[in-house]
């Protein structure tokens, strides 16, 4: 197995359900009569998209384990408050990408365990 890792599985699903979020939203933001056109709401939940993209290419770059932990906590928290957001917005749509990156996030911490652990011979 190669010494430098590339972007992981869980990763790439993280910032996939991330864009997909945000274009959710935009959508929801900019459109007349979803009920949330214009809202101060919508706007957040289009930035906390914004940084869950980031914050998901910073952790398929980050290669210490103290700063890979404290980014996911960081993407945990984000993904709960925008899924409660999406509920309470009732963008359905949105708390569902949400759920696709709780889902890419454990994909991460299981791969990643799965390859730090020493194998016995």
């Amino acid at each position: 197995m190669s010494k430098y890792r590339s972007f992981g599985v869980g990763a790439i699903v993280l910032f996939l359900a991330s864009l997909a979020g945000l274009a959710i939203a935009f959508y929801a933001y900019i459109t007349p009569l979803t009920g949330v056109t214009g809202t101060v709401g919508a706007l957040i939940a289009i930035v906390a998209c914004i940084a869950l993209a980031v914050l998901a290419l910073i952790l398929s770059a980050v290669k210490r384990r103290g700063a890979r932990i404290a980014l996911r906590v960081l993407i945990l928290l984000g993904l709960s408050g925008t899924f409660l957001a999406g509920l309470l917005l009732h963008l359905w749509w949105l708390s569902g990408a949400m759920v696709i990156g709780l889902v890419g996030l454990i994909i991460d911490m299981v791969r990643s365990t799965h390859h730090t652990r020493p194998v016995h011979s």
